[in-house]
């Protein structure tokens, strides 16, 4: 990515090699390849360096639109203070019920728990349906369940409900992320839902 700097201004970001007018100039797409860095900082265009520092996790945090400054004959994009996402859900206000947006007190979007404790929840369903047909034929033919396959059923329900209370206790974002860091050894605070395979 380049930006064209005029007057110790930005005035265009370029995302690929194009071709371009430059004061009376017409210039081709191939000077991308085939000018050297400082050939084409002599016509203006610079080469944007990317500060992430700013920068948090997607999954946990908001992050700011990238701004672009140019100082110090360098463009640099950059990112303001992430914010944390929220972790309860949001609600409908009487303003927004009075400006036709949605009921009061129903949820207008939901929080990063409940959302994280869905995706625990689908994958101990996934995991669940893979022994669901023992309870059919059960239900259908009275053959009896193996003990290791009601123990592993149960086995997901008791740490799928561990892991709710989990997510649901932290105290903050920080704690969150803790939760899902997993060490060198693979292993998450949080754990994982057993596997009728481990």
């Amino acid at each position: 990515m380049w930006g064209l700097v005029e007057s110790g201004s930005i005035t265009k970001l370029i995302t690929k090699p194009k071709g371009l007018v430059i004061g009376d100039v017409r210039h081709s797409r191939k000077i991308f390849e085939l000018w050297s860095k400082s050939e084409l900082e002599a016509i203006g265009i610079y080469e944007v360096e990317f500060d992430n520092t700013n920068k948090k996790d997607d999954q946990w945090y908001i992050n700011t639109n990238q701004s672009f400054a140019f100082a110090g004959g360098k463009i640099t994009a950059s990112y303001g203070s992430a914010t944390a996402k929220k972790h309860a859900d949001t609600l409908f206000t009487a303003q927004d019920e009075t400006d036709g947006l949605g009921t009061e007190g129903e949820v207008k979007t939901r929080g990063l728990k409940y959302n994280l404790i869905q995706q625990i929840k689908k994958e101990a369903a996934g995991i669940l349906q893979d022994t669901d047909w023992y309870i059919v034929r059960k239900a259908d033919a009275g053959t009896a369940v193996p003990s290791s396959i009601t123990n592993h059923r149960a086995a997901v329900r008791t740490k799928c409900a561990e892991m709710e209370t989990a997510i649901t206790n932290a105290a903050d974002t920080p704690a969150l992320e803790t939760l899902y860091t997993r060490n060198e050894n693979s292993v998450r605070p949080l754990g994982d839902l057993p596997r009728l395979d481990s």
